[in-house]
């Protein structure tokens, strides 16, 4: 990957400083001789400052002339047309400098705007970097070697010393640190890694020794996905900003047409002379320039994506950027978003022949192959080694699963996979203390029940304080637990509205309800895996600590990089302020040109005031109206 180029140290930039030095030369010079010299057919300025100044006009304009002339061929006209003509018609009314400055300024403010998107881009492309260029390989007789990054592969060993950069993903396999993860999850606060824990590139190994085992190859990690949708999601546009490209399509002609008639159709009727309505039909023209108008929204939502994926949030384009900003509406699931998803087996009850220990080792046997939070704290509690073999396996989403162990049939879920209602008492009392329940049943009978425990995020009431005062208005709990205990965490977090016992397609029918009767939008928070088709049925998806699943970096429509609730109301807020900046971009550029152009038709506002005001300050002021995006950091 390669940084962007500088916009400042461009070609363009370089014809835009040498016609604004060339304007303030011809200028100066013009002010000082007493009697201009004009000749040709209308008024065109052949002294030595005309000249000056029509060679500012020529190379301010080459910026823009091709593109200009290409609009007239192919009769879509846009502002590079515009301004083309309003140069041309300067220059041929004896207003060089009106034509220097139309050149200078409007190449100026075409700079501006690229170097407003590329500042907020920078600190994307500054993540390129972040990896080291060297790693420090283990080879299978443990000799080191260093080796480029970019060569590393999947299975590669790497040893990373303190304060060295983590330079591929992987899992520790040896040593113990303290990991900066803020380049991936924007996380500030270290993260202790030891043997098992994941690991990112460009992360910062703050303490101890680690030694590494790739999960990936270079060039597929987190960061270089993360980079790579930030770049695709400049492209994927909000629906205003698809309006006012249509918008514009219309107006730039519409414009055209206007500054013909109040060219012509004045002198005709004898309301005037031709020069003077002539000067203003190319007023209107350069005050009714689009350019502020159709760099509003972009420049914004570009602002808005990078400088959330600094923070750690992935916004995956403008579209999701702007419902963000309009839905009022929110569905969470429980496991892993309002809870931490991390299960402890509290409870073991046995139904006689079968004892405690036989229950659990089953149930760890048939759960070694799910990826389900309960599944893998049940197969955490007796080592691989001492479990059963398994011969059949089948998975049942939001039910449990079905093996085949030692000759038997065991099931492991939610009542509704077992063959009968044995033990549905015993498990009420459980689920009455908040706990998790999981029937075990050995050929066609239930043998016992399983209890875990998960804990509830105590930043989560606060969350749901803030998403209010951003104008949340509904918040509703999707769960496959059983009603009890959603209840139970409900009321812990202040979520009124709880559906339970949900299987996934359920989850999918209750996330379009809510959406049928919130029309502005409905989030949808969850794991991005296995709420898949929930997140897919919300207007935005959200995915919970997406920094460890390339999945949901890829499924969801925004991704929450940290295992961090708190970075929610943050993206909302990001959505909100990006799509008020919007509103209010467009508005002032609208406002300011309508008031300028009642000015050009009525001889008040000039050619110089025209460029000054309605197309480089009004480019400006949108500008730098969005990069305010960039100071908007999480609460604390």
């Amino acid at each position: 990957m390669t940084a962007l180029a500088p916009p400042w140290r461009s070609a363009d930039a370089r014809r835009t400083y040498a016609a604004g030095a060339l304007w303030i030369a011809g200028s100066v010079a013009a002010f000082l001789v007493d009697e201009p010299h004009v000749a040709g057919w209308l008024r065109v300025r052949l002294d030595a400052p005309g000249l000056v100044l029509l060679a500012a006009a020529a190379v301010g304009g080459w910026n823009f002339f091709p593109k200009g002339l290409r609009a007239a061929r192919t009769l879509r006209l846009d502002m590079n047309f515009l301004m083309t003509v309003a140069i041309v018609g300067a220059v041929l009314i004896g207003e060089p400098t009106e034509a220097a400055a139309i050149a200078s300024l409007f190449s100026l403010a075409e700079l501006l705007e690229r170097a407003a998107v590329a500042r907020a881009r920078r600190s994307i492309e500054e993540l390129v970097h972040l990896s080291p260029e060297l790693a420090t390989l283990v080879a299978p007789d443990g000799t080191e070697s260093l080796v480029p990054s970019a060569t590393l592969k999947h299975g590669n060993r790497v040893r990373v010393r303190p304060g060295q950069k983590i330079p591929i993903d992987g899992v520790v396999v040896d040593g113990a640190s303290s990991v900066d993860e803020a380049a991936v999850t924007g996380e500030s606060v270290p993260v202790p890694k030891q043997p098992g824990n994941t690991v990112f590139a460009a992360t910062v190994n703050a303490e101890g020794y680690l030694e590494i085992e790739a999960t990936t190859d270079a060039g597929q990690t987190t960061l270089d996905r993360i980079v790579r949708l930030v770049r695709t999601a400049e492209a994927r546009r909000a629906r205003v900003e698809r309006f006012v490209d249509r918008f514009a399509r219309v107006y730039t002609p519409a414009v055209t047409v206007t500054a013909a008639l109040v060219m012509i159709v004045p002198p005709t009727l004898g309301l005037g002379t031709g020069l003077d309505w002539f000067t203003r039909g190319l007023t209107l023209l350069v005050v009714a320039c689009p350019c502020a108008l159709v760099i509003a929204t972009p420049v914004t939502v570009v602002s808005a994506i990078t400088s959330a994926s600094r923070h750690g949030v992935l916004i995956k384009g403008g579209a999701h950027l702007e419902s963000l900003g309009r839905a009022c509406a929110m569905a969470f699931d429980k496991t892993g978003s309002l809870t931490w998803g991390k299960f402890r087996v509290t409870d073991v009850t046995a139904f006689d022949p079968e004892t405690p220990e036989q229950v659990l080792r089953l149930a760890a046997a048939a759960e070694q192959r799910s990826e389900h939070p309960i599944a893998r704290a049940i197969a955490a509690t007796i080592p691989a080694s001492r479990l059963p073999s398994v011969t059949h396996f089948h998975a049942l989403p939001g039910r449990g699963v079905i093996a085949e162990i030692e000759g038997n049939e065991v099931r492991v879920g939610t009542p509704t996979l077992m063959p009968n209602a044995v033990g549905l008492e015993e498990a009420s009392q459980l689920e009455r203390e908040g706990k998790t329940v999981v029937l075990v049943a050995v050929a066609g009978t239930v043998a016992g029940i399983i209890a875990v425990e998960d804990t509830v995020r105590s930043e989560a009431p606060e969350v749901l304080r803030r998403l209010r005062q951003l104008g949340i208005h509904e918040f509703v709990m999707l769960t496959g637990d059983h009603e009890r205990l959603a209840r139970t965490v409900a009321e812990r977090v202040g979520i009124a509205r709880v559906q339970a016992g949900l299987l996934p397609e359920a989850k999918v029918d209750a996330v379009r309800d809510l959406a049928a009767r919130h029309r502005r939008g409905v989030m949808m928070l969850g794991d991005g895996v296995n709420d898949a088709p929930a997140l897919a049925a919300a207007t935005v998806g959200i995915a919970m600590g997406a920094a460890g699943s390339p999945a949901a970096i890829e499924t969801a429509d925004v991704a929450l990089m940290a295992d961090d609730l708190e970075m929610l109301p943050y993206a909302v807020r990001v959505g909100r302020l990006a799509r008020r900046l919007i509103q209010l971009n467009i508005a002032l550029a609208l406002g300011l040109k309508l008031v300028l152009a009642v000015g050009a038709v009525a001889g008040v506002v000039t050619l110089m005031i025209a460029v000054l005001f309605g197309d480089l300050g009004a480019s400006l002021a949108v500008t730098l109206n969005a990069m305010r995006l960039a100071r908007v950091q999480p609460e604390p």
